[in-house]
């Protein structure tokens, strides 16, 4: 097969990483790509814009693609999936409509309680003055969300009535037009990126996100900047409710509305203390960094799975098949992140890391003649395994400690929930 992934990031660069290991797939084209997608075999960056829907039909037509894997909701959300379709062109990844589930909450929202799929209580608001008069009568701590796509940076948990009020103001003045406003749910997180072929679910490996920018989970959120895999606090009990309770009836209310949905389902999930799920969010797409964490332990080729979504025979499969151990991954990101940054700063260090077993997922980066520079705030996924955690924390900061670039940042505290649940 050949195989066009569309992407610029840590994620696309995994799952091209992944799908080439497999002896079914012939080529990998990456649109845009990125510095390490560039440097992959058998792989060639094509260098096109994710929402240039029309030339991304025409290089697949062109280039007789077999399959297309779309990895960012910002195509999905502008209907790539839909416009590959009416071309005959295989593609991995949620209609226009599908992606809904990312791209409104309030639509997600709706969704979820038709399903009986557990939810924060809450409320929508179109209006900033009706907004701040219900955080008012709620109270604080309260959770107050962008409707649409912000690049994982659209959630501001407020802990004082004051910055819940500016939160509002700040979503209304750049431009969102729906704000949702929710009770701050209690416990730990997890997130679990599901395939699905519009009937049959099948759950990767639990993985937990570290969103916030500073150690100790301070500051303002990011798209991510480290996850690990697999999530202790997802028992095989608890990912049994989860499948039964949440995501199969979301599949089910999807199919219900005549929504065909192929692709990923990743429920972003807080488990209370009692140990109750509910879903903080839908994504239509694999998450990043999680991905680099939890397809370095899949063994079962990642084309076929695909592959079986795309050609809805999900159900067919046998068992997905894990490498045992964890996966931890820590992402290096420019200095200024999540706000403004600079670039073009150059990037030592990747080759000596990967001697000492880890994988280095590149994102923000580039190939400036020979050198690689940095071009984003999420530069690198530094992902290592090792047979129990602490091997591959060990092991995965090792990797980082190899790698400079000015301004270089990480968080040192990746897996501390694990590391507290372990103690």
């Amino acid at each position: 097969m050949k195989i066009l992934v569309v992407g610029n990031g840590g994620r696309e660069h995994a799952l091209a990483w992944k799908l080439l290991q497999s002896p079914q797939v012939k080529q990998c084209f990456c649109v845009p790509g990125n510095g390490g997608t560039a440097l992959l075999e058998r792989c060639e960056n094509i260098p096109l814009a994710v929402e240039d829907i029309d030339n991304i039909v025409k290089v697949a037509l062109e280039n007789q693609i077999d399959l297309v894997v779309v990895g960012p909701e910002v195509p999905l959300s502008l209907g790539i999936s839909d416009r590959l379709q009416q071309e005959g062109i295989p593609v991995f990844g949620p209609t226009q409509l599908g992606a809904k589930i990312e791209s409104s909450k309030s639509w997600a929202k709706t969704l979820m309680a038709e399903a009986g799929v557990p939810i924060a209580q809450g409320e929508t608001f179109t209006d900033a003055a009706a907004a701040k008069d219900y955080i008012t009568q709620q109270g604080v701590p309260i959770v107050v969300k962008a409707d649409g796509l912000a690049a994982g940076k659209g959630v501001i948990v407020a802990q004082t009535i004051p910055e819940a009020h500016n939160a509002v103001d700040d979503l209304f003045q750049v431009g969102f037009s729906l704000i949702v406003v929710e009770e701050c749910l209690i416990g730990e997180e997890v997130s679990i990126l599901a395939l699905t072929d519009g009937i049959t679910v099948r759950s990767l490996l639990p993985a937990q996100d570290h969103k916030r920018i500073g150690e100790g989970d301070t500051g303002p959120n990011t798209g991510g900047m480290g996850a690990y895999c697999p999530a202790p606090i997802a028992t095989p009990d608890l990912l049994q409710r989860v499948d039964q309770e949440i995501l199969q009836p979301t599949v089910t209310a999807l199919r219900n509305r005549g929504i065909d949905y192929r692709g990923v389902l990743y429920a972003g999930l807080m488990v209370s203390p009692q140990g109750e799920p509910k879903v903080l969010e839908y994504n239509c797409r694999f998450g990043d960094p999680e991905t680099q964490a939890v397809l370095p332990l899949l063994e079962t080729p990642l084309d076929q799975v695909i592959l079986a979504c795309v050609q809805q025979r999900l159900g067919e499969l046998p068992p997905l098949r894990w490498q045992s151990g964890t996966a931890v991954c820590v992402v290096t990101a420019s200095a200024g992140y999540p706000g403004k940054y600079e670039k073009g700063k150059a990037i030592t260090g990747i080759q000596e890391a990967e001697t000492m077993g880890v994988t280095v997922f590149q994102a923000g980066t580039q190939l400036d003649g020979d050198r690689l520079v940095t071009d984003g705030g999420r530069v690198l996924g530094v992902t290592a395994i090792g047979q129990d955690f602490d091997e591959a924390i060990t092991k995965v900061y090792q990797g980082v400690d190899c790698i400079d670039f000015e301004g270089q940042y990480y968080r040192r505290d990746i897996g501390h929930r694990a590391q507290s649940r372990k103690s």
